[in-house]
């Protein structure tokens, strides 16, 4: 089993949803994050005051995003990475990360499946 956690643009939250699911990967967890990548930020004009303690003349520090998090079976990981990218690639400074990680075990609170079975 693998984790995976993509960080993309806000505004590709719900193509993003809706390709996933259509490849029938409805199981995701979205979160609202905040972060800054190798760009150290966006610069902007006029000065920002989305978020006041992190800005430093018209220099955002920390760009909102979302956070999607699945775990899958080993074997559906690439198809799961290529439809991310394919969706949330637009060639710009800003498109995101996709994080894969392993995952040693997943327990279904309702039924106390484990493993594969749980997820």
């Amino acid at each position: 089993m693998k984790e995976v956690v993509a960080i993309i643009r806000m505004n590709a939250i719900q193509k993003t949803k809706k390709a996933l699911a259509d490849a029938d990967f409805p199981s995701v967890t979205a979160k609202a994050v905040f972060g800054k990548g190798k760009q150290k930020g966006l610069h902007i004009y006029p000065p920002t005051t989305i978020c006041p303690e992190s800005t430093e003349g018209n220099y955002m520090r920390y760009i909102p995003k979302r956070m999607l998090i699945m775990v899958l079976p080993d074997e559906k990981v690439d198809k799961v990475v290529n439809i991310i990218m394919e969706t949330c690639r637009t060639g710009e400074i800003g498109d995101g990360r996709i994080f894969v990680c392993p995952v040693e075990n997943a327990i279904r609170i309702r039924t106390g499946e484990i493993g594969a079975e749980a997820i």
